[in-house]
């Protein structure tokens, strides 16, 4: 099957990924565009994970004020080069990262954050529910870590669902946008701001 250039700048436009893997990924879904964005985005994501040890040393810091002045957020998301941090579809994610901590308000960025003290409690916490009760130890110990993860999911960005699409979490979001600018992308750190708290 012989595939168009229009048809690869379609799909690279809708996917963010290069020309030549476009070309490919259609060939293999015999033309069919939501096949191979759906295989191109598997394939991405699974770049991503590997990228995860290359340095970031450039990207975007970002501010967000909501209610008329009474929320506002900053975020920092580092990528490798000033290239990524200058398009418009990295300017976009981290400013939706900046919306997404005005909303849910979470208090790291992720579950490796948590100091020891305060997981030690919250497993306390989940465990003591449970003191005295008949139930097996192995079920109570799944119950509590079915627990811990909805807490992370509450204080953890990279856990919670997106606030615009809540079949994906952050941390999905995240690796997207590594698969298609093909760099490193972290969210290191943000802060947001209540009046009155």
């Amino acid at each position: 099957m012989v595939i168009d250039s229009k048809t690869v700048a379609e799909l690279r436009a809708m996917t963010g990924a290069g020309i030549v893997d476009c070309k490919k990924a259609l060939e293999e879904a015999g033309g069919d565009m939501q096949k191979a964005a759906e295989e191109l985005r598997k394939k991405g994501i699974a770049k991503a994970g590997s990228k995860g040890e290359r340095a970031t040393k450039e990207g975007l810091v970002d501010s967000y004020i909501h209610g008329a002045g009474r929320v506002g957020v900053l975020v920092e998301v580092l990528c490798e080069t000033d290239f990524v941090a200058r398009t418009e579809q990295f300017k976009q994610f981290v400013h939706e990262v900046a919306l997404q901590v005005s909303a849910t308000n979470p208090l790291y960025v992720s579950s490796d954050q948590i100091p020891s003290e305060v997981l030690e409690k919250e497993k306390e916490l989940a465990m003591a529910e449970f003191e005295g009760s008949s139930k097996p130890k192995e079920v109570i110990e799944k119950i509590a870590s079915g627990k811990m993860e909805k807490y992370f999911s509450e204080v953890c960005l990279l856990n919670q669902a997106f606030i615009k699409d809540e079949d994906k979490t952050v941390e999905e979001l995240l690796k997207e946008m590594i698969a298609k600018t093909g760099e490193n992308v972290q969210i290191k750190r943000f802060s947001r701001f209540a009046l009155g708290e």
